[in-house]
């Protein structure tokens, strides 16, 4: 039996231009064909993924008319559209035995089946709309959205995540299926008013009667544009700073305590808010940016994030709503653009204060040949998980004699502090850093030279190549020429102009392995594509208004498909993912509880991926649900009891007894979150608090002890190098028929098919019709 963690991956790699693809399926070799050569000093030949004139070419053509395909050709795609109604009916059955009438029947009695001969009828009708659309596809090649809406909605759900993807739109469209006849076209038309989201700029009427002045700082790292931004918020009587990471909202708050200013740190899961003033600074997390408080400064900070395709309506959210009368934004030049178009339409005037990097930055020739030894004092390396960061640690340390700091983002604020401090101080023995990506973030810290450990990092499914900016953003911070506590010594003490840059030399870039330098090297050699959308996220009162129109029982995942499906969204904006917030509306579906409560747990940090998370997210539900039960002692779902227990006597082994610890972690984190939000029922938040920090020490012990061999961990890595090569190949190809933001897929557990050939033919379906300009 194969299942999809497989399957998956050989169906994104078939995901060629067409049947008429010279190549069926990617292998590790194919991967690297169209990829652009490299030469090192010494002479060796390394790959970066590109995409090759050749493969220019073929674009083109997808974006035009296909030729009429052979008769052979023909029949491989009658096939294809065969195997994929079998598929999508098999997915129906199997949606019927999960939820059919005898599970589900209030939910669909809530959608106007009144009976169970109802409910035959409307699958029976269904089954058939199924093989029409499908009949439909093959026969006349009308596959688009507007001509064939049912059958793009589950391609277009099976491109985009596989087996889970189509799963959604099948449960949504039948549920879309037995209320087409509920609503007359007035009401109909109610719901796309409701749903036109082209202004979304008209959703903040006290902000729009202020006449904004809006400063937008863009330039490369290290190039004193945050600094400039915080000069101005110094200087001024009240203002918010909104950063993307909980560590930098915190680096902003301790750097006006130690101006001896009067500021308050909010963040999802945190709130210190000073006692005794009226009047104060705030330090945040952009998510928690306040809209409704008139301010004199504000910064948004990374601005670019406005295009990310599930966070970027937090961005776009502060752009329009914060009541600054000066607002302060700072990232890339590739947001200038996109923001003037916007502050055109909002009628703020905008400045651009563009910024030279204030020291040289350099990519080196040569890599460290995966010799820690080869490291030197000021050295960063960057490595993108926990486990990873504290094995290369133990490493470095033992082959270098030297001690490394580290610093990454779950790291309790003071212990970071702490370690950032050690690294900085150039009168010890911490001559080395060990990092996240959080310190592309902003973070100040004296790295004389930026180490990769690799250029691959792990998405919410599998790992892929970083893109140019996240390399460029983290390289970037070699070369910094002043430390935090230097930047508030230095303010403190009345400096009013960054110093000059140090005279030890530029910044250095380069990668652990050498098979990683090439792609470094190229993206400092590129520019980023400039941000054509930001997005948006329905707000809750349209959520709300929408619901009023089905029956109180109606699915809240229904009502977030419908409002998806039929918006109406500016050129000038992007409706992010739904992604997890499906699950999360379906998990908590079965406890009664308002709309604007169910909305407040699609943003919660539920960690869905961890055996237990389902159901600790079901446990607080139902303690809202209930109005009651919110204590922590008194949820069994959450084990306390692990912090008694030694890691040594935990049978299943240490690593087992990590992944718990952590798991706990992000219950207490869920906890905290909720407990800003729904304050009369967890109210244990101060043992909350406690029992975090514990967890973190019992955590911090567990990964200080993580042995890895040397061997061990380049081979760990060399897969992951392949993996992510293959997956940014295939990624390539699937642009060219889908938007990014849907590209990613779901690794499920689930079987697919035995037959390798109906694998085959399905994934034909992936692909571009041949005689269908894209829709």
């Amino acid at each position: 039996m194969r299942f999809l963690s497989n399957s998956s991956r050989l169906a994104r790699a078939n995901l060629a231009s067409g049947p008429l693809s010279r190549h069926a399926f990617t292998t590790s070799s194919s991967a690297l064909r169209g990829a652009t050569k490299f030469k090192s000093r010494k002479g060796r030949e390394t790959f970066h993924p590109g995409i090759t004139s050749e493969r220019l070419q073929d674009i083109s053509q997808d974006h035009g008319l296909r030729p009429k395909p052979s008769a052979s050709q023909q029949r491989k795609i009658d096939r294809a559209y065969q195997l994929f109604q079998k598929l999508v009916l098999s997915r129906f059955d199997d949606l019927l035995r999960a939820e059919g009438w005898k599970d589900k029947s209030n939910e669909y009695q809530a959608l106007g089946v009144g009976s169970k001969l109802d409910f035959d009828r409307e699958v029976k009708l269904f089954r058939e709309s199924i093989t029409t659309a499908c009949e439909n596809a093959a026969r006349t090649n009308n596959v688009s959205r507007r001509e064939n809406p049912l059958f793009w909605a589950l391609r277009n759900g099976f491109v985009n995540q596989d087996l889970k993807g189509l799963n959604n739109e099948v449960k949504y469209s039948f549920q879309s299926f037995i209320m087409r006849s509920r609503f007359p076209s007035s009401i109909l038309a109610t719901h796309q008013k409701i749903a036109d989201m082209r202004f979304p700029y008209e959703w903040f009427p006290a902000t729009r009667a202020l006449q904004r002045t809006i400063h937008l700082h863009v330039g490369p790292t290290n190039s004193g544009k945050t600094y400039s931004a915080l000069k101005a918020l110094e200087n001024a009587k009240s203002g918010i700073y909104a950063g993307p990471l909980r560590l930098l909202a915190h680096e902003v708050y301790s750097r006006f305590l130690a101006k001896g200013k009067s500021c308050a740190l909010i963040t999802g899961e945190e709130q210190r808010i000073p006692k005794g003033v009226d009047t104060y600074f705030r330090s945040c997390t952009v998510e928690m940016t306040p809209l409704n408080q008139p301010v004199d400064v504000a910064i948004v900070d990374e601005i670019q994030m406005i295009g990310d395709p599930e966070r970027g309506w937090a961005w776009t959210q502060a752009l329009l709503g914060v009541q600054a009368k000066e607002l302060h934004l700072c990232g890339e030049e590739r947001a200038v653009e996109l923001v003037q178009s916007l502050c055109a339409t909002l009628g703020d005037k905008c400045v651009v204060h563009r910024y030279q990097r204030l020291s040289g930055l350099e990519t080196m020739h040569e890599s460290l040949n995966g010799q820690l030894k080869n490291l030197q004092k000021g050295d960063a390396v960057v490595s993108f998980t926990r486990i990873g960061i504290h094995t290369l640690k133990k490493q470095i340390e033992g082959a270098t004699g030297k001690r490394a700091a580290i610093v990454y983002g779950s790291l309790p604020p003071e212990t970071r502090a702490q370690q950032a401090a050690l690294f900085n101080d150039p009168n010890n023995d911490y001559d080395y850093l060990v990092a996240s990506d959080a310190i592309g973030m902003g973070l100040n810290l004296e790295i004389r030279r930026v180490v990769f450990e690799a250029t691959h990092k792990r998405d919410s499914s599998n790992f892929r190549q970083m893109t140019v900016s996240e390399i460029k953003q983290i390289g970037g911070r070699a070369g910094r020429f002043r430390t935090a506590s230097q930047a508030i010594q230095s303010d403190t003490s009345g400096g009013e102009k960054p110093p000059t840059p140090q005279p030890s030399g530029p910044g250095l870039v380069t990668a652990l392995e050498e098979e990683d330098l090439a792609v470094i090297v190229s993206a400092f050699d590129t520019e980023p594509e400039p941000i054509q959308t930001a997005g948006i996220q329905p707000p809750t009162a349209a959520i709300e208004r929408l619901s009023t129109y089905f029956p109180p029982n109606t699915p809240l995942s229904f009502i977030l498909m419908r409002l998806r499906d039929i918006a109406k969204i500016s050129p000038k904006f992007h409706l992010c993912n739904l992604k997890e917030m499906l699950e999360i509306a379906d998990l908590i579906q079965p406890f009664p509880m308002s709309i604007y409560d169910r909305c407040v747990f699609l943003n919660a940090p539920v960690a869905l991926r961890d055996p237990n998370g389902a159901l600790v997210l079901q446990a607080f539900a139902k303690s809202v649900s209930r109005m009651e039960g919110g204590d922590l002692v008194d949820m069994p779902i959450v084990p306390l009891e692990l912090l008694d227990v030694k890691a040594t006597d935990w049978k299943s082994g240490q690593t087992d007894f990590l992944r718990k610890l952590e798991a706990l972690h992000k219950s207490i984190t869920l906890y905290l979150w909720l407990s800003y939000r729904f304050t009369g029922i967890f109210t244990s938040q101060k043992l909350a608090f406690h029992v975090k920090g514990l967890v973190e020490e019992r955590i911090n012990e567990l990964l200080s002890g993580v042995n890895e061999t040397y061997a061990a961990r380049r081979t760990r890595m060399m897969a992951r190098r392949i993996e992510a090569v293959k997956k940014q190949h295939s990624k390539e190809k699937l642009l060219v028929d889908i938007p990014e933001e849907g590209s990613e897929q779901e690794d499920v557990e689930e079987p697919l098919h035995d037959d390798p050939a109906q694998l085959e033919g399905i994934t034909q379906l992936k692909q571009k019709p041949h005689t269908q300009a894209r829709p």
